[in-house]
């Protein structure tokens, strides 16, 4: 085969074969083909798509290109979550203790931040001693035992996504819905969970803005894992605004705690929860996720979860050296807190990276001490700034100059769960 007849193919808008598509994958696995000719085949994909039994075929060649864990052995219906991101999302460190406790067992591989949202490694290293990487043995004893796992994915997973996803960081492809699409799956797939719910955001600060374009990634997703024979559905939330009120990395872990306790905002607690309905359906488990959070059983699973990592919470978090506030500059009701302009706040306050092997401060982030929908008056804080190196203050200040809106009338705040998409 040539690479110039692939990327002719997609180029005029044709099914790639099914041999293609596997020799393309193993030998750009195996770094045996130039980048140059690679980003021509992404970028045709880009513009022309991909047939849905084609992408399939384009998924399990990634799927094959690495290893696939078994968990058989765990002795649980096993079932996963994977968000497509956004600002103070820190979802996962409640739903999975939280659906762990209700029966299931949660192989959640994670990955870290990148730009404005925050990754859940990141968040968990702020506790004192846990460590991300697992062995797959120790993966599935702490299924076993526990219930759930938030780690790292391990570089043998997928390997081909990993090549693909830097490609298409550089060349403007990474917006592709069959690529994005792909990405995920692979992964997930490969992770060999039963069942699979998907947070696919849209709104301000998510990756995908537009519902619609949110829209099409989660069917197209959920088309993808049912084909595989793993359970999979979708919900598509709004990240117009912060979830929850923290953006940051220790401050999103103690927001957690917070929830975990019976405590924590509304919007945070309700779309954990729709997140876990969802979840112990797939696994076909009957078990009322409230219940169980109010029981504090799912706190007792997260205590478990994190000391089985290393992880030791009799540590007091972090905390910032330095604070300051936003505040605001007339009286009456917040109509927008953009979640976006937060994030970056966030990020060039020291919570976020612009490369991969950036380090990350885990005691810098936002509070968000107001929410849309709330009455403030003139000269009332806001927001929280919190960093260690005080000079970051006046960037991120800039990043929220357009953050807030305040208007006479409160506005009615868009539904949080816009849809489910089975």
């Amino acid at each position: 085969m040539e690479m110039v007849d692939l990327i002719k193919t997609k180029r005029d808008g044709h099914r790639l074969a099914d041999g293609q598509i596997k020799w393309f994958i193993q030998r750009f696995a195996a770094g045996e083909i130039p980048d140059e000719q690679a980003a021509a085949l992404t970028m045709a994909i880009y513009f022309r798509g991909m047939e849905p039994d084609e992408l399939n075929v384009w998924t399990q060649a990634m799927i094959d290109s690495g290893d696939t864990l078994d968990l058989s052995g765990v002795g649980r219906p096993t079932v996963d979550k994977h968000s497509t991101g956004g600002v103070g999302d820190k979802v996962s460190l409640i739903l999975v203790p939280l659906v762990a406790a209700c029966g299931a067992a949660v192989p959640q591989l994670s990955g870290r931040g990148l730009g404005h949202t925050g990754g859940t490694l990141d968040k968990l290293e702020a506790i004192a001693g846990w460590k991300a990487e697992m062995t797959a043995s120790a993966m599935v004893s702490q299924l076993r035992e526990v219930g759930g796992i938030i780690a790292g994915a391990s570089a043998d997973i997928a390997p081909a996504d990993r090549r693909m996803y830097s490609l298409r960081d550089v060349t403007s492809t990474v917006d592709s819905i069959p690529l994005i699409a792909s990405s995920i799956m692979s992964k997930k797939i490969a992770e060999g969970t039963d069942a699979l719910v998907l947070d696919v955001k849209y709104g301000a600060g998510a990756f995908l803005r537009e519902i619609d374009k949110a829209r099409e990634a989660a069917e197209t997703m959920v088309r993808i894992g049912n084909d595989h024979g793993v359970r999979t559905a979708a919900l598509l939330t709004n990240m117009d605004t912060v979830l929850g009120r923290a953006a940051g990395n220790a401050v999103e872990v103690q927001e957690s705690i917070d929830v975990l306790e019976g405590g924590g905002p509304a919007d945070l607690l309700e779309v954990t929860l729709a997140l876990a309905d969802e979840m112990l359906q797939l696994a076909g488990l009957d078990a009322d996720p409230a219940e169980v959070l109010a029981s504090g059983r799912a706190r007792e699973v997260f205590d478990q979860m994190i000391a089985a990592q290393g992880g030791d919470l009799s540590v007091d978090l972090p905390q910032a050296a330095h604070r300051s506030t936003v505040d605001a500059t007339e009286s009456g009701y917040i109509t927008r807190l953009d979640a976006l302009s937060v994030g970056i706040a966030a990020w060039r306050l020291g919570a976020g990276r612009t490369r991969k092997e950036d380090p990350v401060s885990a005691v810098a982030g936002v509070i968000c001490l107001r929410k849309p929908g709330q009455r403030v008056s003139a000269g009332e804080p806001l927001l929280e700034l919190r960093t260690d190196d005080p000079e970051r203050f006046t960037d991120a200040r800039a990043a929220l100059a357009e953050a807030v809106a305040v208007g006479p009338e409160p506005r009615s705040n868009s539904p949080l769960v816009a849809d489910i998409i089975r």
